[in-house]
């Protein structure tokens, strides 16, 4: 089923538009989740979280890439699910991504005129002006936090290859912002 139709069942209030975003990017939100938590059942749980948050916003939101919304939600849920762990039980490599992005991102350093939504759309800039091998790592790794072996073995790399990608592209990507204006 389409994006748009599966969309529209959950205008219509639609049971089956849940059945038909699990069936559709079930195993997407697994993987999303899974990569967080590194829990089978706070995995299961979030996922299933999210088909209830897309139910909940949908309406009123009418989303305009799906997918990206089913991600963003099933992300956020594991996120914070992970906030609310001891953090005994925290992912290591979670935090590391989480660690190495507030190197670039750091709140003390960021102009008080800058929202949330400008350096989303900054982020998004950069990574397009990027070539697809080091874009496509650096979403693997801060956006669906998959661990350096996997993308090396994803993408045929090395993982030292792997890590000095992510470590040039940090560099660029805190260039970029400050030349923008958004560090201090």
């Amino acid at each position: 089923m389409e994006d748009l139709d599966i969309i529209e069942l959950y205008f219509a209030r639609d049971e089956q538009a849940i059945r038909e975003t699990e069936e559709k990017y079930g195993k997407l939100c697994h993987n999303i989740t899974y990569n967080i938590l590194h829990n089978h059942e706070d995995s299961e749980e979030c996922v299933n979280d999210t088909y209830i948050g897309i139910w909940n916003a949908i309406p009123p939101e009418k989303p305009n890439n799906f997918k990206s919304f089913v991600c963003r939600i099933a992300r956020n849920l594991s996120l914070r699910r992970l906030e609310s762990l001891s953090r005994q039980k925290r992912s290591a490599e979670v935090l590391l991504s989480l660690d190495q992005l507030a190197e670039v991102l750091s709140d003390e350093n960021i102009a008080d005129t800058v929202s949330d939504e400008d350096i989303g759309r900054l982020i998004s800039s950069f990574l397009r002006s990027e070539n697809e091998d080091s874009r496509n790592v650096f979403i693997r790794k801060y956006y669906f936090f998959d661990s350096v072996h996997a993308i090396a073995k994803r993408y045929s790399f090395t993982e030292s290859k792997v890590k000095n990608m992510l470590l040039r592209t940090r560099k660029k990507l805190k260039e970029y912002l400050i030349k923008e204006g958004v560090e201090l």
